[in-house]
Protein backbone atom coordinates (compact mmCIF):
# COMPACT_ATOMS: atom_id res chain seq x y z
CA UNK A 1 0.00 0.00 0.00
CA UNK A 2 1.32 3.44 -0.91
CA UNK A 3 1.55 5.79 2.07
CA UNK A 4 2.48 9.45 2.29
CA UNK A 5 6.21 10.02 2.74
CA UNK A 6 5.64 12.10 5.89
CA UNK A 7 4.36 9.08 7.80
CA UNK A 8 7.91 7.71 7.88
CA UNK A 9 8.91 10.61 10.12
CA UNK A 10 6.19 10.16 12.73
CA UNK A 11 7.44 8.94 16.10
CA UNK A 12 5.55 6.75 18.54
CA UNK A 13 4.15 8.10 21.79
CA UNK A 14 6.27 5.83 24.01
CA UNK A 15 4.28 6.54 27.16
CA UNK A 16 1.35 4.77 25.48
CA UNK A 17 3.59 1.81 24.59
CA UNK A 18 4.65 1.41 28.22
CA UNK A 19 1.12 1.98 29.49
CA UNK A 20 -0.25 -0.67 27.14
CA UNK A 21 2.39 -3.13 28.33
CA UNK A 22 1.50 -2.35 31.95
CA UNK A 23 -2.20 -2.93 31.27
CA UNK A 24 -1.42 -6.26 29.59
CA UNK A 25 0.63 -7.37 32.61
CA UNK A 26 -2.21 -6.35 34.93
CA UNK A 27 -4.63 -8.42 32.84
CA UNK A 28 -2.33 -11.38 33.52
CA UNK A 29 -2.72 -10.80 37.26
CA UNK A 30 0.44 -8.74 37.89
CA UNK A 31 0.28 -5.79 40.27
CA UNK A 32 1.82 -2.76 38.52
CA UNK A 33 2.51 0.61 40.13
CA UNK A 34 1.67 2.95 37.27
CA UNK A 35 3.90 6.03 37.35
CA UNK A 36 3.89 6.25 33.59
CA UNK A 37 1.05 8.37 32.18
CA UNK A 38 0.06 11.96 32.87
CA UNK A 39 -3.45 11.21 34.00
CA UNK A 40 -4.82 12.15 37.44
CA UNK A 41 -5.58 9.05 39.49
CA UNK A 42 -8.82 10.61 40.70
CA UNK A 43 -12.09 9.99 38.89
CA UNK A 44 -13.83 13.06 37.50
CA UNK A 45 -15.33 15.19 40.29
CA UNK A 46 -18.92 14.22 41.06
CA UNK A 47 -20.49 17.65 40.33
CA UNK A 48 -19.11 17.43 36.78
CA UNK A 49 -20.47 13.90 36.40
CA UNK A 50 -23.90 15.00 37.65
CA UNK A 51 -23.87 17.88 35.18
CA UNK A 52 -23.23 15.40 32.38
CA UNK A 53 -26.09 13.19 33.54
CA UNK A 54 -28.40 16.20 33.50
CA UNK A 55 -27.27 17.12 30.00
CA UNK A 56 -28.07 13.60 28.82
CA UNK A 57 -31.48 13.70 30.50
CA UNK A 58 -32.16 17.03 28.82
CA UNK A 59 -31.27 15.61 25.41
CA UNK A 60 -28.22 17.84 24.89
CA UNK A 61 -26.58 15.33 22.58
CA UNK A 62 -26.54 17.22 19.27
CA UNK A 63 -23.80 19.08 17.45
CA UNK A 64 -22.95 22.38 19.10
CA UNK A 65 -21.61 25.57 17.50
CA UNK A 66 -18.16 24.72 16.11
CA UNK A 67 -16.20 26.88 18.54
CA UNK A 68 -18.13 25.77 21.61
CA UNK A 69 -21.37 26.51 23.40
CA UNK A 70 -21.54 30.22 24.35
CA UNK A 71 -22.05 29.41 28.05
CA UNK A 72 -18.76 27.52 28.24
CA UNK A 73 -16.77 30.12 26.32
CA UNK A 74 -18.09 32.73 28.73
CA UNK A 75 -17.31 30.53 31.75
CA UNK A 76 -13.71 30.17 30.56
CA UNK A 77 -13.47 33.94 30.06
CA UNK A 78 -14.84 34.47 33.59
CA UNK A 79 -12.20 32.09 34.93
CA UNK A 80 -9.45 34.20 33.34
CA UNK A 81 -10.97 37.27 35.00
CA UNK A 82 -11.03 35.63 38.43
CA UNK A 83 -7.67 33.89 38.21
CA UNK A 84 -5.58 36.36 36.23
CA UNK A 85 -7.47 39.66 36.29
CA UNK A 86 -7.88 39.50 32.50
CA UNK A 87 -10.81 40.62 30.38
CA UNK A 88 -10.91 38.28 27.38
CA UNK A 89 -13.53 38.41 24.66
CA UNK A 90 -15.23 34.97 24.61
CA UNK A 91 -14.99 35.11 20.80
CA UNK A 92 -11.23 34.61 21.21
CA UNK A 93 -11.85 31.40 23.19
CA UNK A 94 -12.23 28.26 21.07
CA UNK A 95 -13.42 25.03 22.71
CA UNK A 96 -11.60 22.03 21.22
CA UNK A 97 -11.58 18.23 21.39
CA UNK A 98 -8.80 18.14 23.95
CA UNK A 99 -5.68 20.26 23.86
CA UNK A 100 -4.37 18.03 21.06
CA UNK A 101 -6.88 19.50 18.61
CA UNK A 102 -5.85 22.99 19.69
CA UNK A 103 -2.12 22.30 19.27
CA UNK A 104 -2.74 20.72 15.87
CA UNK A 105 -4.92 23.55 14.58
CA UNK A 106 -2.47 26.22 15.69
CA UNK A 107 0.24 24.42 13.72
CA UNK A 108 -2.14 24.18 10.76
CA UNK A 109 -2.74 27.91 11.04
CA UNK A 110 0.92 28.97 11.27
CA UNK A 111 3.05 26.51 9.31
CA UNK A 112 3.68 26.06 5.61
CA UNK A 113 5.70 23.12 4.26
CA UNK A 114 9.37 23.76 5.01
CA UNK A 115 8.71 26.17 7.89
CA UNK A 116 10.35 25.56 11.24
CA UNK A 117 9.00 25.79 14.80
CA UNK A 118 11.37 25.97 17.76
CA UNK A 119 10.58 23.74 20.75
CA UNK A 120 12.43 22.54 23.82
CA UNK A 121 14.21 19.19 24.04
CA UNK A 122 12.97 17.53 26.26
CA UNK A 123 9.34 18.40 25.54
CA UNK A 124 5.88 16.99 24.90
CA UNK A 125 6.28 14.06 22.44
CA UNK A 126 3.30 14.85 20.20
CA UNK A 127 4.30 18.42 19.32
CA UNK A 128 6.95 17.44 16.73
CA UNK A 129 4.42 15.23 14.97
CA UNK A 130 1.88 18.05 14.73
CA UNK A 131 4.62 19.92 12.85
CA UNK A 132 5.74 16.97 10.73
CA UNK A 133 2.23 16.26 9.46
CA UNK A 134 2.41 19.63 7.70
CA UNK A 135 5.76 18.80 6.11
CA UNK A 136 7.27 21.42 8.37
CA UNK A 137 10.32 21.09 10.62
CA UNK A 138 10.35 20.70 14.40
CA UNK A 139 13.47 22.55 15.51
CA UNK A 140 14.72 21.14 18.81
CA UNK A 141 16.54 23.32 21.31
CA UNK A 142 18.45 21.37 23.99
CA UNK A 143 17.62 22.69 27.46
CA UNK A 144 19.25 21.88 30.79
CA UNK A 145 18.30 21.89 34.46
CA UNK A 146 20.20 25.19 34.83
CA UNK A 147 17.54 26.77 32.56
CA UNK A 148 14.70 24.96 34.35
CA UNK A 149 14.51 22.84 31.17
CA UNK A 150 12.84 25.82 29.49
CA UNK A 151 13.48 27.89 26.38
CA UNK A 152 14.79 31.40 27.02
CA UNK A 153 14.98 34.48 24.82
CA UNK A 154 18.73 33.91 24.40
CA UNK A 155 18.22 30.29 23.35
CA UNK A 156 15.50 31.29 20.88
CA UNK A 157 17.81 33.92 19.38
CA UNK A 158 20.77 31.56 19.05
CA UNK A 159 18.73 28.76 17.47
CA UNK A 160 16.54 30.88 15.19
CA UNK A 161 16.96 29.88 11.54
CA UNK A 162 15.99 31.38 8.23
CA UNK A 163 12.87 29.18 8.04
CA UNK A 164 11.83 29.57 11.71
CA UNK A 165 8.36 31.11 12.08
CA UNK A 166 7.74 30.74 15.81
CA UNK A 167 8.33 29.12 19.18
CA UNK A 168 6.26 26.63 21.16
CA UNK A 169 6.76 26.33 24.94
CA UNK A 170 4.89 24.83 27.89
CA UNK A 171 4.69 26.21 31.41
CA UNK A 172 4.48 24.13 33.57
CA UNK A 173 6.13 21.69 31.23
CA UNK A 174 5.87 18.03 30.41
CA UNK A 175 8.07 16.08 31.26
CA UNK A 176 9.83 18.27 33.81
CA UNK A 177 7.09 20.16 35.67
CA UNK A 178 9.13 23.37 35.40
CA UNK A 179 7.70 26.86 34.85
CA UNK A 180 8.79 29.97 32.97
CA UNK A 181 9.00 33.07 35.15
CA UNK A 182 7.15 36.23 34.17
CA UNK A 183 10.36 38.05 33.24
CA UNK A 184 11.62 35.18 31.09
CA UNK A 185 8.21 34.76 29.45
CA UNK A 186 8.07 38.48 28.60
CA UNK A 187 11.64 38.42 27.24
CA UNK A 188 10.88 35.34 25.14
CA UNK A 189 7.78 36.99 23.66
CA UNK A 190 9.71 40.16 22.79
CA UNK A 191 12.45 38.14 21.09
CA UNK A 192 9.96 36.15 19.02
CA UNK A 193 7.83 39.17 18.15
CA UNK A 194 10.88 41.22 17.13
CA UNK A 195 11.73 38.47 14.65
CA UNK A 196 8.21 38.49 13.20
CA UNK A 197 7.37 35.11 14.69
CA UNK A 198 4.50 33.68 16.71
CA UNK A 199 4.63 32.38 20.28
CA UNK A 200 2.50 29.38 21.31
CA UNK A 201 2.24 28.65 25.03
CA UNK A 202 0.88 25.37 26.38
CA UNK A 203 -0.70 26.15 29.77
CA UNK A 204 -2.54 22.87 30.32
CA UNK A 205 -0.94 22.35 33.74
CA UNK A 206 -1.99 25.74 35.08
CA UNK A 207 -3.71 25.13 38.40
CA UNK A 208 -1.32 22.28 39.21
CA UNK A 209 1.40 24.35 40.86
CA UNK A 210 2.57 24.04 44.43
CA UNK A 211 4.13 27.27 45.62
CA UNK A 212 2.62 30.54 46.79
CA UNK A 213 3.82 32.44 43.72
CA UNK A 214 1.28 33.22 40.99
CA UNK A 215 2.14 31.35 37.78
CA UNK A 216 1.87 33.86 34.93
CA UNK A 217 -0.10 33.33 31.77
CA UNK A 218 1.36 34.75 28.57
CA UNK A 219 -2.02 36.51 28.22
CA UNK A 220 -0.99 38.79 31.10
CA UNK A 221 1.93 39.94 28.94
CA UNK A 222 0.40 40.08 25.45
CA UNK A 223 -2.85 39.34 23.62
CA UNK A 224 -0.89 38.44 20.48
CA UNK A 225 0.23 34.96 21.59
CA UNK A 226 -1.61 31.65 21.25
CA UNK A 227 -2.59 29.81 24.43
CA UNK A 228 -3.59 26.16 24.76
CA UNK A 229 -5.34 24.76 27.83
CA UNK A 230 -7.34 21.68 28.76
CA UNK A 231 -9.93 20.19 31.07
CA UNK A 232 -7.81 17.04 31.34
CA UNK A 233 -5.20 17.80 34.00
CA UNK A 234 -6.32 20.21 36.75
CA UNK A 235 -9.99 19.51 36.08
CA UNK A 236 -9.47 15.74 35.89
CA UNK A 237 -11.50 15.17 32.69
CA UNK A 238 -9.01 13.25 30.55
CA UNK A 239 -11.46 10.88 28.86
CA UNK A 240 -13.98 13.63 28.14
CA UNK A 241 -11.65 15.01 25.42
CA UNK A 242 -12.19 18.69 26.00
CA UNK A 243 -9.80 21.63 25.85
CA UNK A 244 -9.62 25.19 24.63
CA UNK A 245 -7.35 27.75 23.06
CA UNK A 246 -7.20 31.53 23.25
CA UNK A 247 -6.31 33.13 19.93
CA UNK A 248 -5.30 36.66 18.94
CA UNK A 249 -7.99 39.07 17.81
CA UNK A 250 -9.16 38.70 14.23
CA UNK A 251 -8.62 34.95 13.81
CA UNK A 252 -12.00 33.64 14.96
CA UNK A 253 -13.47 33.39 11.46
CA UNK A 254 -10.70 31.21 9.98
CA UNK A 255 -10.57 29.05 13.11
CA UNK A 256 -14.34 28.58 12.87
CA UNK A 257 -13.92 27.32 9.30
CA UNK A 258 -11.16 24.95 10.37
CA UNK A 259 -13.20 23.47 13.21
CA UNK A 260 -16.24 23.03 10.94
CA UNK A 261 -14.14 20.94 8.59
CA UNK A 262 -11.81 19.11 10.97
CA UNK A 263 -14.20 17.84 13.66
CA UNK A 264 -17.49 19.83 13.41
CA UNK A 265 -17.69 20.48 17.15
CA UNK A 266 -16.44 19.22 20.51
CA UNK A 267 -18.49 16.59 22.39
CA UNK A 268 -21.72 18.23 23.51
CA UNK A 269 -22.15 16.35 26.79
CA UNK A 270 -18.55 17.08 27.79
CA UNK A 271 -19.12 20.80 27.19
CA UNK A 272 -22.23 20.95 29.35
CA UNK A 273 -20.49 18.90 32.03
CA UNK A 274 -17.53 21.30 32.01
CA UNK A 275 -19.79 24.21 32.95
CA UNK A 276 -19.78 22.74 36.44
CA UNK A 277 -15.98 22.66 36.58
CA UNK A 278 -15.72 26.34 37.47
CA UNK A 279 -18.36 26.28 40.23
CA UNK A 280 -17.10 26.86 43.80
CA UNK A 281 -18.17 23.39 44.99
CA UNK A 282 -16.15 21.74 42.23
CA UNK A 283 -13.17 24.05 42.67
CA UNK A 284 -13.00 23.05 46.35
CA UNK A 285 -12.70 19.40 45.29
CA UNK A 286 -10.04 20.21 42.70
CA UNK A 287 -8.03 22.26 45.19
CA UNK A 288 -8.06 19.41 47.70
CA UNK A 289 -6.76 17.13 44.96
CA UNK A 290 -4.01 19.62 44.14
CA UNK A 291 -2.99 19.42 47.80
CA UNK A 292 -2.73 15.64 47.48
CA UNK A 293 -0.53 15.99 44.42
CA UNK A 294 1.76 18.33 46.38
CA UNK A 295 2.06 15.76 49.16
CA UNK A 296 2.93 13.12 46.59
CA UNK A 297 5.59 15.35 45.02
CA UNK A 298 7.06 16.20 48.42
CA UNK A 299 7.31 12.48 49.20
CA UNK A 300 8.58 11.26 45.85
CA UNK A 301 11.38 13.75 45.12
CA UNK A 302 13.41 13.10 48.32
CA UNK A 303 12.65 9.37 48.10
CA UNK A 304 14.07 9.18 44.57
CA UNK A 305 17.08 11.27 45.52
CA UNK A 306 17.80 8.91 48.40
CA UNK A 307 17.83 6.01 45.93
CA UNK A 308 20.40 7.77 43.76
CA UNK A 309 18.28 9.42 41.06
CA UNK A 310 19.57 12.83 40.02
CA UNK A 311 16.99 15.60 40.55
CA UNK A 312 18.53 19.07 40.47
CA UNK A 313 15.62 20.88 42.11
CA UNK A 314 12.00 20.28 43.06
CA UNK A 315 9.62 20.82 40.11
CA UNK A 316 7.10 23.61 40.61
CA UNK A 317 4.12 22.18 38.76
CA UNK A 318 2.33 19.42 36.82
CA UNK A 319 2.75 15.95 38.37
CA UNK A 320 6.09 14.80 36.98
CA UNK A 321 9.64 14.24 38.17
CA UNK A 322 12.29 14.15 35.43
CA UNK A 323 15.10 12.15 36.97
CA UNK A 324 18.68 11.51 35.87
CA UNK A 325 19.48 7.76 35.85
CA UNK A 326 23.16 7.87 34.87
CA UNK A 327 24.03 6.28 38.21
CA UNK A 328 22.24 3.13 37.02
CA UNK A 329 22.18 3.03 33.21
CA UNK A 330 22.89 4.74 29.92
CA UNK A 331 19.83 3.15 28.29
CA UNK A 332 16.65 4.58 29.76
CA UNK A 333 14.35 2.45 27.59
CA UNK A 334 15.92 -0.84 28.67
CA UNK A 335 15.92 0.43 32.26
CA UNK A 336 12.17 1.19 32.12
CA UNK A 337 11.33 -2.15 30.47
CA UNK A 338 13.27 -3.97 33.18
CA UNK A 339 11.54 -2.03 35.96
CA UNK A 340 8.18 -2.88 34.42
CA UNK A 341 8.61 -6.57 33.68
CA UNK A 342 10.82 -7.59 36.59
CA UNK A 343 9.73 -5.23 39.37
CA UNK A 344 6.19 -4.06 38.55
CA UNK A 345 6.94 -0.33 38.24
CA UNK A 346 5.88 1.54 35.09
CA UNK A 347 7.63 4.80 34.22
CA UNK A 348 8.57 6.56 30.97
CA UNK A 349 12.03 6.74 29.35
CA UNK A 350 13.49 10.11 28.49
CA UNK A 351 13.61 9.02 24.84
CA UNK A 352 9.87 9.74 24.65
CA UNK A 353 10.53 13.45 25.13
CA UNK A 354 13.34 14.19 22.72
CA UNK A 355 16.99 13.47 22.03
CA UNK A 356 19.10 15.62 24.34
CA UNK A 357 20.54 13.34 27.04
CA UNK A 358 17.34 11.34 26.67
CA UNK A 359 18.93 8.00 27.53
CA UNK A 360 20.06 9.46 30.83
CA UNK A 361 16.57 10.34 32.10
CA UNK A 362 13.23 8.84 33.03
CA UNK A 363 9.95 10.52 33.94
CA UNK A 364 7.95 9.50 36.99
CA UNK A 365 4.29 10.62 37.22
CA UNK A 366 3.07 10.99 40.80
CA UNK A 367 -0.59 10.52 39.93
CA UNK A 368 -1.33 7.40 41.98
CA UNK A 369 -2.36 7.49 45.68
CA UNK A 370 0.37 7.86 48.28
CA UNK A 371 0.28 4.20 49.35
CA UNK A 372 0.91 3.14 45.74
CA UNK A 373 3.80 5.60 45.38
CA UNK A 374 5.36 4.22 48.55
CA UNK A 375 5.03 0.71 47.17
CA UNK A 376 6.63 1.89 43.92
CA UNK A 377 9.58 3.41 45.78
CA UNK A 378 10.05 0.20 47.75
CA UNK A 379 10.09 -1.80 44.52
CA UNK A 380 12.61 0.64 43.05
CA UNK A 381 14.79 0.20 46.13
CA UNK A 382 14.74 -3.58 45.69
CA UNK A 383 15.40 -3.27 41.94
CA UNK A 384 18.43 -1.03 42.42
CA UNK A 385 20.05 -3.38 44.91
Amino acid sequence: MRLADRTRNFTSFKVVDYLQAAVELQAQGRDIVRMVIGEPGFVTAQPIVESAKQALSDGKTSYTPPCGIPELRQAIADNYRRGYGLSIDPQRIIVTTGSSAALGMICDLLLNPGDGLLMSDPGYPCNPNFVRRLDAEPQFVPVEAEENYQLTAALAASHWRENTVGVMVASPSNPTGEIISRDNLAALYREVADRGGNLVVDEIYHGLTYGDEHIPSILEITDKAFVVNSFSKYFGMTGWRLGWMVIPEGLSEIINVMVQNFYISSPSVAQYAALEAFKPETMDILESRRSEFKKCRDFLVPALRELGFGIRHVPDGAFYVYADVQAFTDDSEAFCWQLLHEHGVACTPGTDFGHHRANHHVRFAYTEPMDRLKLGVERLRNALK
